[in-house]
């Protein structure tokens, strides 16, 4: 009798344990508040992850009373997100200006020649070498007019320079530089201005005009590129970033990061836009798209005009501070007709940069031209900045998606009205207005034209404000965005922009582990705290990156 007793209270001592036997996983995150930003918004405590994905969310008992692993972070009531992805960027782009001079900022014309003695005396550039920069921004200036070569040609008389505007949409080079590109006074660039007054080049170039002397500028060797992705990738993880929409990039570029990415060097997820090329179109449309756990190649990327700030925006009007000029395109409309039917037979994504209201219009008539209502094809408009209010609802009637960057707005605002007059400016970057179309809006930062914090992409977007605080009251709050929308347009809503809302963008069970940790609750805390949030920690499919 006693040894049946034994037995049976042996019997269910295991099976007791066997019922209890915790889950074994890799990482488990509790003592936190996470915000899922799933679709009902709901916040977690406690969350377990194991082979990079998402296992369960929950509360702290639920969790730790099911699983164990060999990690456990006590998050001591920090705060959790996804992983902000930036819906437009250029990390290629921002990796090379890595050795670049930086001219954000400056004051003035000789306050840029000032910088760039000192870069070329801290970098010992030898005579012939390269002097590159970019940053600057004539409407920072006292004298807001385009700087001339003059100075370039008399401090660097054997050094080719190229610098870039900040917007990327202009450059001033010296002679230097025109005379290894061939360039002569008069000569014609479709798309695109080389700039002469009295017969003379200044050295400025716009738009398409850029690419005379761009090209022909020496690439970085693999090593050198290496350096400036990681140290890039750095800063990225440092501001929460975890994914990337990289823009326009050639084919050469694209493979050089899908080879460090498979080497384990580049950690970041980049979302590859192609650009307008005609050796992309021939080597990509026949094959498809290309996806690996850490690259997605799911479009191209058009130029449909310039920039505002360059004045190489096109306008349905002349602009307000240049009577009788109305921008330009950057191509004949037979070419967007053209590649966007090609890009229409295939899976790809065609996305185009559009700034002025003519732009936008000719773009979503050839988009209307080709897309059904009620279709999926996620076609996108990058920046979408100026809107004749009668285009507007073509965004929704087309299921055209608006890709914009908030800091724009707040960068612009100084002289974006001086541009456009008081009669366009309350439909130029209408955020909100844009959002109701489709209800989700994709957000993103276009550095390194704007800082790359995704703190100041979601500041811009609420408080609608500059890192200063200026305005006091907004910059045009009624295209403000709600704090959840803003997080859904870093997050979730960026992530769907480019068909990977499936894998990552929430923290739901089966995605990436793609979070970060942060000390403050930007859904809740007041709007100046937004800026002094401090990331604590970035993760990219369970892996701790910063």
């Amino acid at each position: 009798m006693l040894f049946m007793r034994i037995l049976f209270f042996t019997c269910i001592t295991i099976l007791f344990a066997s019922c209890n036997q915790l889950i074994i996983a890799d990482l488990i995150v509790h003592g936190a508040k996470i915000y899922t930003v799933d679709s009902s918004f709901s916040v977690a405590e406690a969350m377990v992850i194991k082979d990079g994905k998402i296992l369960e969310t929950g509360t702290n008992n639920d969790i730790l009373k099911k699983y164990s692993a060999p990690e456990k972070i006590n998050a001591e009531g920090k705060v959790i997100y996804p992983g902000f992805i930036d819906g437009h960027a250029h990390f290629y782009g921002y990796a090379i200006a890595l050795q670049k001079v930086n001219l954000v900022g400056t004051k003035s014309w000789e306050d840029c020649i000032d910088k760039i003695l000192q870069f070329v005396k801290d970098n010992q550039i030898p005579q012939g070498g390269w002097i590159l920069g970019y940053g600057w921004d004539q409407n920072d200036w006292d004298n807001k007019v385009f700087p001339s070569k003059t100075l370039l040609d008399q401090y660097f008389p054997k050094n080719p320079v190229y610098l870039s505007r900040v917007d990327g949409h202009a450059a001033i080079v010296n002679q230097s530089a025109l005379d290894e590109a061939g360039i002569k006074a008069g000569d014609k660039v479709a798309g695109g201005i080389i700039e002469t007054k009295a017969g003379t080049l200044t050295g400025v170039m716009v738009d398409n005009a850029m690419g005379r002397v761009g090209n022909i500028i020496p690439e970085p060797d693999d090593k050198t590129l290496q350096e400036l992705f990681d140290e890039a990738q750095k800063k990225c993880f440092a501001v929460g970033l975890t994914s990337i929409t990289d823009c326009g990039l050639s084919k050469q570029e694209t493979e050089r990061l899908d080879a460090l990415q498979k080497e384990g060097i580049v950690k970041m997820k980049l979302t590859v836009l192609l650009s307008d090329d005609s050796v992309n179109y021939a080597w990509y449309l026949p094959k498809g798209i290309y996806k690996t756990e850490r690259m997605h190649i799911s479009g191209f990327k058009l130029f449909a005009d310039g920039a505002l700030g360059s004045r190489g925006a096109c306008l349905l009007k002349p602009y307000n501070d240049k009577p009788g000029w109305y921008g330009f395109l950057l191509n004949d409309i037979s070419h967007y007709t053209d590649v966007l039917s090609k890009i229409y037979q295939s899976p790809f994504q065609a996305c185009v940069h559009a700034i002025g209201d003519s732009a936008n219009r000719m773009i979503l008539q050839q988009f209307a031209a080709l897309l059904p209502p009620g279709n999926d094809r996620r076609w996108r408009i990058e920046h979408a900045q100026v809107i004749a209010p009668e285009d507007v609802k073509l965004f929704g009637k087309f299921n055209i998606i608006p890709s914009v960057q908030p800091t724009h707005a707040t960068s612009d605002m100084y002289w974006a009205e001086d541009r456009l007059g008081a009669g366009r400016i309350p439909t130029a970057y209408a955020n909100k207005d844009l959002l109701q179309q489709n209800k989700w809006i994709v957000l993103g930062t276009d550095f390194p034209v704007e800082d790359i914090s995704p703190l100041k992409t979601f500041y811009a977007a609420v408080v609608r404000k500059d890192a200063s605080g200026f305005p006091p009251s907004g910059f045009q709050l009624n295209n403000a965005l709600s704090r959840e929308e803003a997080l859904r347009g870093m997050t979730i809503w960026a992530a769907k922009g480019s068909f990977e809302e499936r894998e990552k963008g929430s923290i739901e069970k089966g995605k990436d582990a793609d979070f970060i940790m942060t000390d403050t609750d930007l859904m809740q805390c007041e709007p100046a705290a937004i800026l002094q949030t401090k990331i604590m920690a970035t993760y990219i499919l369970g892996e701790k990156v910063y």
